[in-house]
């Protein structure tokens, strides 16, 4: 999708996953180090856990497919310089100390390189109140909201006994790599119009607080906290029914979902093994089309003991023989919690080339690596090589003759483009379609993207199988009741005046179109001719049964993109299988990953985390093959898989397996390869309120003790040193809880920041929107208007790029359509139908 691009990453920990992402669309990454090695390079785990510069699986895993150059940039900026004249995207996560080198702030540095994509990544911001503060993935995770999501169920009064927990590894660059990922090929698609690079950064932390699925929209519509509740999503009111299920062996499955459709398949399921208990198929008139809505079910005694039996029947199996298969066909979200490794077994991810082998040469041993997010058919995954050995590519590209950005020698200009309502700047998507299919937040999350990069996306929905409208509802009352609001309020029943939804779908036209109806499917074939993209997340083939499969589309338009997001993907083994955020989690190993040591339960995310991995991916896919498109003339058929962008995640915990023989186990709050001790969560004063601390260094630690007024820390010999520390670590954490326990969350934070320790209060919803000055001057929410739910904040896009910024709100500048809004513009200005079509066509069923 980008070959022939040249990246240049001066990047640590935080950034090289961007570059990792970047190298596998095909861009040449060269990865510029000290002499003495990237920081990365002392992470562990280590091959035969003996540490050494060429034996870090850490540096392995995020740095595959790159080269590496050695320079000091201090005292070889020519040399550097060279370097960028060629390149075409700069990736630098070094907070400033790049343009001190160069001598060169961020702006000569574009205008002395004007075709340069420059790509940064920065904890906190170039400026704002926290902009000096100290980031980790634990700080990140914690004042980002994540953990606040995640974590055990309360005791039975209600009360949090077990901290928040942060998931397990490395998730808040994630989070971050895979968006700015995504600015930086919208900026190169907005280049090969304009002729023109530009500036493109993100705020790890602005990225993270955008992540969690649903406290947000709840807080905003209603200010309604939400309970973090163990390996399930978080609720507005809490239960203690876990939807994990114990076998006798102590593994773990999940079974997602209890209304009425789910009884009336596992009463059946359950019948054939004589366990079906006191449990009943649902009345007649039940209504089995009802959906589960992410975070929005109530618990009652009736689900709880669906459950209960749901349990006992697992614990009859043991791991391996618990029939979950049987149980999908049945139509019920079952799936094993597995380990990252088991997928590495998995004949399914093995034909759809999820993994790869690759080579080391200089150990004469390969290594199985995940290396593919999605499969396409124009374009693939580059494996590339196994990571650099250090300065392994100095000599041949500091020798090599001089080199030419990729960019057109005649671009196109900006002249007539569509400018933001927001910004007064052109979109970097000028006059791209999308007929939008796309629902649930992991395909429809993910054109919410490109709609704010300025692509005119039509959403299609119908009666009988609309999206998730239900959820985070607007108040009684609308706007003006929620800023008199001093606790929560009900909400409204009308299914267009859903936040959750209209954080989702901002900036989309929609339409209400039936495309089982002969009409509906010619109609949809019309706009499949005006379109760019055909986008949708159904179950594999439904689209192809309606009449509408990939092979008819690329006759009505040769250069169509077509991109489907499922489970489990569309090729392979597992066929229609069905997933959710939770279940997809639990099959990638992103919930075994994330929890205190065994024999605790693995805790999971309080959300739908690959909900929105699978929509950052799909949104990276289509503008890779946007630009691949605009370069060759080509469209392709994208097969994604929601499950595959979580194990694309699970790099250094497969190399740990496949190197050095050892299973993931889990490590709680504590830091698994980053040495670091204190590493953790602690009660602060007041309910439920908890600060991350992460010392990492001699200088965090003796600087903690000195805001602490505890200099016995530093002369008990179970603390002198890091080593020390980590030996005693159950000690250590009881000693900075009696400290942390006396203070407010928010005095500890900045008293610890000040002094330079990353420290960060675990923020809940209402810290985020309502307390949070760093987000609030990074601009983190925009307000959009939608047509009867009024106006709103929602999520903006977290990058921002400086010659063609995204805005929510779209080329249309609207919220989320309400349902069939936009039939009568899009049949008559689009598709030139009369009124009177318009009206038969409603009156015959077809919308």
């Amino acid at each position: 999708m980008l070959a022939g691009l040249r990246v240049i990453e001066i990047a640590d920990e935080r950034a090289e996953y961007a570059g990792l992402l970047l190298a596998g669309l095909g861009c040449e990454v060269v990865k510029i180090e000290p002499p003495e090695g990237n920081a990365t390079r002392r992470i562990g785990p280590f091959l035969d856990d003996q540490p050494g510069l060429e034996r870090s699986l850490f540096f392995w895993a995020y740095n595959r497919a790159k080269k590496s150059v050695v320079l000091d940039i201090q005292a070889q900026p020519a040399a550097l310089l060279r370097l960028l004249e060629g390149a075409d995207i700069l990736l630098d996560s070094s907070c400033g100390a790049l343009n001190t080198a160069l001598g060169l702030d961020r702006n000569a540095l574009n205008a002395r390189f004007p075709t340069l994509v420059t790509a940064r990544m920065t904890p906190f911001g170039d400026d704002g109140p926290w902009a000096h503060f100290k980031g980790s993935d634990l700080v990140h995770l914690a004042l980002g909201g994540v953990m606040m999501n995640c974590g055990y169920d309360p005791d039975p009064n209600w009360q949090y006994d077990t901290p928040p927990i942060a998931p397990q590894v490395w998730h808040a660059y994630h989070i971050a790599g895979e968006q700015l990922a995504a600015g930086v090929v919208a900026a190169l698609i907005a280049r090969r119009r304009n002729g023109l690079g530009q500036d493109v950064s993100i705020a790890v932390h602005e990225a993270v607080a955008k992540n969690p699925e649903l406290d947000i929209m709840h807080w905003v519509m209603r200010r309604v906290p939400l309970w973090r509740l163990t390996c399930r999503h978080a609720l507005e009111t809490p239960n203690h029914s876990p939807s994990i299920m114990h076998t006798k062996d102590g593994r773990w499955y999940i079974s997602h979902g209890m209304g009425a459709r789910d009884l009336k398949a596992l009463v059946p399921l359950l019948s054939k093994y004589d366990m079906q208990a006191d449990l009943q198929p649902p009345p007649p008139d039940a209504d089995l089309k009802a959906r589960a809505v992410p975070g929005s079910t109530v618990g009652d005694e009736a689900k709880a003991h669906m459950l209960d039996v749901v349990q006992r029947f697992a614990r009859a199996w043991t791991y391996h023989d618990m029939p979950w298969l049987e149980a999908q066909e049945a139509g019920l979200l079952w799936a094993p919690i597995r380990k990252p490794h088991e997928n590495a077994l998995d004949e399914h991810w093995l034909k759809r080339k999820t993994f790869a082998e690759v080579p080391h040469p200089e150990l004469g041993r390969s290594f199985l690596y995940p290396t593919s997010k999605w499969l396409a058919t124009q374009t693939s995954w580059q494996i590339g090589r196994r990571a650099p050995l250090l300065g392994e590519d100095t000599e041949a590209l500091l020798a090599e003759a001089p080199r030419q950005p990729s960019v057109p020698t005649r671009p196109k200009g900006d002249a007539g483009a569509v400018v933001s309502a927001l910004h007064g700047k052109p979109f970097p998507l000028q006059g791209v379609k999308i007929l939008d299919f796309a629902w649930f937040l992991a395909s429809a999350g993910g054109t919410r993207f490109l709609a704010a990069l300025g692509a005119e996306s039509y959403k299609v929905e119908w009666k009988d199988n609309p999206d998730t409208r239900l959820a985070a509802m607007a108040p009684v009352g609308g706007r003006a009741a929620r800023q008199a609001a001093t606790g929560p309020l009900p909400g409204v029943k009308d299914p267009d005046m859903g936040g959750q939804f209209l954080n989702k779908n901002a900036g989309k036209r929609g339409i209400s179109l039936n495309i089982r109806h002969p009409k509906g499917l010619a109609i949809a074939k019309d706009l499949v001719r005006l379109c760019d993209i055909v986008a949708e997340g159904f179950s594999p083939g439904v689209l192809q049964r309606l009449g509408l499969g990939y092979d008819v589309m690329r006759k009505i338009r040769p250069d169509i993109i077509y991109i489907q997001q499922a489970g489990m993907g569309a090729h392979g083994t597992y066929g229609r299988m069905r997933t959710v955020g939770p279940v997809a989690a639990a099959f990638a190993g992103q919930a075994d990953m994330s929890g205190l040591p065994e024999p605790a339960m693995p805790v999971g995310w309080g959300y739908s985390y690959l909900d929105w991995m699978g929509a950052y991916g799909y949104a990276l896919a289509l503008l890779g093959a946007l630009h691949h498109r605009d370069r060759t003339g080509q469209g392709q058929w994208i097969d994604a898989s929601q499950c595959e962008s979580g194990i694309f995640l699970t790099g250094t915990a497969i190399l740990d397996w496949a190197a050095n023989g050892r299973e993931w186990r889990r490590h709680g709050n504590r830091s698994p390869y980053k040495p670091a001790a204190p590493h953790g969560v602690y009660r602060c004063a007041g309910n439920d309120r908890w600060v991350a601390i992460a010392c990492f260094t001699e200088t965090d630690w003796q600087s903690l003790a000195r805001v602490a007024d505890h200099p016995g820390w530093l002369a008990d010999r179970r603390f002198m040193t890091l080593a020390d520390r980590l030996a005693h670590q159950e000690a250590l954490d009881e000693a900075v809880g009696a400290w942390t326990i006396t203070r407010s969350a928010e005095e500890t934070m900045m008293a610890l920041q000040e002094a330079g320790v990353p420290a960060g209060v675990c923020q809940n919803a209402e810290d985020r929107c309502d307390h949070d000055p760093q987000l609030r001057h990074l601009n983190w929410l925009t307000e959009v208007t939608g047509s009867k739910i009024g106006t709103w904040p929602v999520y903006e896009l977290p990058m921002k790029l400086s010659r063609t910024p995204a805005y929510i709100g779209g080329p249309i500048n609207r919220g989320a359509p309400c349902y069939g809004e936009d039939n009568a513009w899009l049949l008559t200005e689009l598709l030139g139908m009369s009124a009177s079509d318009v009206e038969r066509l409603a009156e015959e069923g077809v919308i």
